[in-house]
């Protein structure tokens, strides 16, 4: 039996555009970004836990991952960055894509070996401008190129798959990855063909099932889909873009979801209540806590 979903919109400012949602376990605290506005959040989930947080950040960030419990890693327009929360001291990690400043990060997700994925795309969203990486400590490697808006990055609980999408094609794709080392060890093919419905995939989690929970910017709502490539579960949430899911809470049965308002008139504003809140959605499904980056290969 399908348990009903429970929605809690956190009480923190609206995003522009939300992203890059994390999850400490250590502190219960979640962290995320909105990329346009340039801040970073950071807020106790726990009951009488303190109010959110607000860092302002000197770049667009577009996502955000444990390291170890001092620090975080932290994609921004021209590189990866090391921050420490204790004094939000940054430190440039390497570079990515610094020598094209019509380009910035996107979505992103560490693999179970600690390497990372990360996307780029133009600030713009400029078709084909957009790439995805393979980061294993300093060492960047281009996997795949001619993406416009890359998403939806996330792996199988063995770190044997890999999942992506271009949200402007709306095709989720999936490929073998060597689990030692996050590499892909074939070619891409479709996994679910979003087609002409409603809305783009955006951001993904994997649950401890290997079912991959998505975000559908446009349609006010997450999907699911099996390992085997089917839709089985679609949860209306209420903004009308949500942007990135996480598993989060003590028992990682949540999803901390990120929204925007980006491209929403002042009419749209109105009619979407939550636009860019970011919420807390209890799916009846427990997930798995996205692995730390290793900063060395």
């Amino acid at each position: 039996m399908t348990t009903e979903p429970t929605i809690r919109v956190l009480d923190a400012p609206r995003c522009h555009l939300g992203e890059g949602p994390s999850y400490d376990p250590a502190t219960d605290t979640a962290w995320w970004v909105d990329i346009l506005d340039r801040r970073l959040f950071e807020m106790p989930l726990g009951e009488g836990a303190g109010p959110v947080r607000v860092h302002d950040l000197p770049f667009m960030a577009s996502y955000i991952a444990a390291i170890d419990g001092a620090r975080h890693l932290l994609a921004g327009e021209d590189g990866l960055y090391v921050r420490t929360p204790l004094d939000g001291r940054l430190t440039r990690h390497c570079a990515l894509e610094d020598d094209d400043p019509s380009t910035r990060a996107n979505d992103g997700r560490v693999h179970p070996s600690g390497a990372l994925w990360i996307g780029t795309m133009g600030r713009d969203a400029e078709r084909g401008r957009g790439a995805i990486y393979h980061v294993a400590g300093t060492r960047v490697t281009r996997l795949y190129s001619g993406i416009t808006i890359p998403n939806g990055i996330a792996f199988s609980p063995d770190g044997r798959v890999g999942y992506f999408v271009d949200t402007m094609e709306g095709v989720l794709r999936r490929v073998a990855v060597d689990p030692a080392t996050g590499i892909p060890v074939g070619e891409p093919d479709t996994h679910y063909h979003h087609g002409d419905g409603p809305g783009g995939i955006d951001g993904a989690a994997v649950d401890a099932d290997g079912v991959i929970w998505t975000a559908r910017f446009g349609a006010a709502c997450l999907d699911a889909y099996s390992p085997a490539g089917d839709r089985i579960r679609t949860v209306p949430v209420p903004p009308r873009q949500p942007t990135c899911p996480t598993f989060a809470g003590r028992d990682l049965d949540q999803l901390l979801v990120t929204s925007a308002y980006e491209g929403l008139d002042e009419a749209e504003r109105a009619a979407d209540p939550e636009h860019g809140r970011t919420l807390l959605v209890g799916i009846g499904a427990r997930g798995l806590l996205e692995p730390a980056f290793r900063l060395t290969a």
